[in-house]
């Protein structure tokens, strides 16, 4: 519920919330966690969408341009998350993190 709440608020939360809650308190491995949250994150949005699109339409052109890149770097990042062992996804994950936030307070 938390993540629904967050992705309709901000457009985000499959990966901030849902990925370190499956580890913590599911006590789901890593990768497991990383690969299910990319599968919540198709129908969360999908309910944002409808919800946005109730009120201002989203601007098209720009929802297929950047579903395209996301399609393409979605195949490319599964690939990659396979090869890589849990600490090193940990880490970069927390790199992740820590430069969208330094992105959102700058």
């Amino acid at each position: 519920m938390t993540a629904g709440f967050l992705n309709g608020l901000f457009g985000s939360g499959g990966g901030t919330i849902i990925v370190p809650s499956m580890e913590k308190f599911l006590k789901i491995e890593t990768h497991k966690a990383h690969a299910t949250a990319i599968a919540i994150i198709l129908p969360l949005s999908i309910a944002s969408a409808v919800m946005y699109a109730q009120g201002e339409m989203p601007d098209l052109p720009t929802i297929i341009a950047v579903s395209v890149g996301g399609i393409a770097g979605g195949f490319i990042g599964a690939k990659i998350l396979c090869k890589l062992s849990s600490s090193l996804l940990h880490k970069v994950f927390g790199v992740c993190m820590v430069a969208a936030g330094l992105r959102l307070i700058f």
